[in-house]
């Protein structure tokens, strides 16, 4: 072998030395994994003089977007979807990002609420943790279920269905859970109205229709104890039917403190067969008008509006609630405050509470009249 050729050889045994130390040597530095490590370095190097870019949001909208991240989607499916959505400009710069923080493997399949106003860095660490997003909603003391609709329709960037969509689940006609119909005494056929309870609620992202239709029932069934319920019939009453009563006291009172005594004036006038005469349930009766589901009404609308509801006109509880009453109107139907007075108003005051009265006579001279 001729000197060239050693030198050659011993060239090549030095080189595959040395690429064997850079090889083992970029193992232990990787944590053993090189190709990893490589890739991160250079996208390292690609973002160096993108931090304006990746911290610049589209705009200053903090209106929420809906968005969605299914099962299976990888970092580049989803940063289209968020170019789609016009929630980020660049979807490379997002790719390249999540892979260089580490947060493509913990991208998390569920809905988000995200927002222009984010940053690719925010977006990318929202989307780690579907937990985090709800739906924030509140249903209103007094509220008939085509206004708890119309609030779903007014939060469309959050709910996933329609306010009409909602209605089929809980209108008249609708499948009703046995159990919860049973306990309440639910007629046949009849409407959730009342029972939709209200409060403040954080709706999981996903929730349907029905689903939120079973929240609000579940809800009626913690806040409505199984005494009160049992009280309720001891007296002859189904929860249906303390329901009707407390969807029109809790329309009546202003002032919490006076939901028993008007209840009690109330079941004073049912003990005698004397008609109800409650305005709410002339309007529950109009429906919606003038841009309200509780119209103003005249004297003339006592006589005039021909519904089953109109208790100017029909003896006894309208056919059903009239609205979602909360606990405390609901306790007041089954604990009234006892008393001889038939009558009440508010217009004799400033201060929301009511005057009562024994007699028409007496009434009527609350007011001066």
């Amino acid at each position: 072998m001729n000197r060239a050729v050693k030198i050659l050889i011993i060239a090549a045994a030095l080189m595959l030395v040395a690429a064997v130390g850079c090889v083992g040597a970029l193992f232990l530095v990787s944590g053993g994994q090189p190709v990893r490590y490589v890739q991160k370095t250079l996208l390292q190097f690609s973002l160096s003089g993108r931090q304006a870019d990746l911290n610049r949001p589209m705009s200053g909208d903090t209106s929420p977007v809906r968005f969605r991240v299914n099962s299976g989607d990888n970092p580049r499916t989803i940063a289209q979807n968020l170019v789609t959505s016009a929630l980020i400009v660049d979807g490379e710069l997002f790719v390249d990002y999540v892979q260089l923080n580490d947060i493509d493997t913990q991208l998390e399949a569920g809905t988000y609420f995200l927002k222009r106003s984010q940053t690719i860095t925010e977006i990318a660490q929202a989307l780690t943790d579907s937990r985090n997003s709800y739906i924030p909603f509140r249903i209103i003391e007094g509220e008939r279920i085509e206004e708890i609709a119309r609030k779903i329709d007014d939060a469309r960037a959050y709910f996933g269905f329609s306010g009409a969509e909602f209605l089929v689940q809980v209108q008249a006609g609708a499948v009703v859970d046995a159990a919860f119909a049973n306990r309440v005494g639910l007629p046949a056929g009849a409407s959730l109205e009342g029972f939709l309870y209200p409060d403040s609620y954080e709706l999981p992202a996903d929730v349907t229709p029905s689903m939120l239709r079973d929240i609000l029932l579940q809800n009626f069934n913690r806040k409505v104890s199984d005494q009160v319920v049992s009280d309720a019939a001891t007296q002859g009453w189904s929860m249906f039917e303390v329901v009707t009563l407390a969807s029109i006291v809790e329309r009546e009172a202003v002032q919490v403190d006076e939901e028993p005594m008007i209840a009690g004036v109330y079941r004073n006038r049912l003990n005698i067969d004397m008609r109800l005469e409650a305005d709410p349930t002339v309007q529950y009766g109009i429906g919606f008008q003038g841009g309200s589901w509780w119209p103003q009404i005249t004297q003339a609308d006592y006589s005039n509006v021909q519904s089953a509801y109109n208790t100017y006109l029909v003896s006894g509880l309208p056919p059903g609630p009239i609205a979602s009453p909360s606990v405390t109107s609901i306790q007041a139907v089954v604990y009234p405050t006892a008393s001889d007075f038939l009558f009440f108003r508010a217009d004799c005051r400033s201060d929301g509470y009511h005057s009562f009265a024994r007699t028409f006579e007496e009434h009527l001279a609350n007011c001066g009249q």
